[in-house]
C-alpha cells in the first residue's frame, strides 16, 4: 500500500493531529472542511451560502494538491448544525458538480469546529 499525506497552503491548515489529506492506491480520503479562509484561518464572512463555497473551494484546492478536481469526487459527507441549510448546499453543488453527482450523506450535529455551521469531507478516485 502506497500511502502519502497531501497538503497546500491554498486551503486551511490543519488545526489538529491529521492531514489535509492521504492519498492511498488511487485514492483520496480528504479531511472535514470548514468554511476557514486559508491565508487568515478565520471564518469568512457573509451568509451560509458564502460558507459553504468557501468549504468547496477548500476541497477543490486539497483535491488539486493531490492530483485531481472536483469532478474526481464519488462521495461526500456533509455535517451541519441545522439540516434547514441543506438547500444552500443542494445550490452550491449544483453550481460545482455536474451529473453523475457524487454519492453523498448529510448529518446534522450539535457542534463543529471553531463553530462552523457546515462540514464537508469528501472521498475522490485519481
Amino acid at each position: 500500500m502506497s500511502r502519502r499525506s497531501v497538503a497546500t497552503d491554498a486551503a486551511p491548515a490543519a488545526i489538529g493531529t491529521y492531514s489535509q489529506a492521504i492519498a492511498v492506491d488511487g485514492m483520496v480520503f480528504i479531511s472535514g472542511q470548514i468554511p476557514l479562509h486559508p491565508a487568515t484561518m478565520e471564518m469568512v464572512a457573509g451568509d451560509m451560502r458564502a460558507h459553504v463555497v468557501q468549504v468547496f473551494d477548500n476541497l477543490q484546492a486539497v483535491a488539486r494538491a493531490a492530483g485531481g478536481d472536483l469532478d474526481r469526487i464519488v462521495k461526500l459527507t456533509v455535517y451541519l448544525t441545522d439540516l434547514g441549510d441543506f438547500g444552500t448546499v443542494n445550490e452550491v453543488m449544483a453550481d460545482r458538480f455536474s451529473d453523475p453527482y457524487p454519492a453523498r450523506a448529510a448529518v446534522q450535529v450539535a457542534a463543529l469546529p471553531k463553530g462552523a455551521r457546515v462540514e464537508v469531507d469528501a472521498i475522490l478516485r485519481l
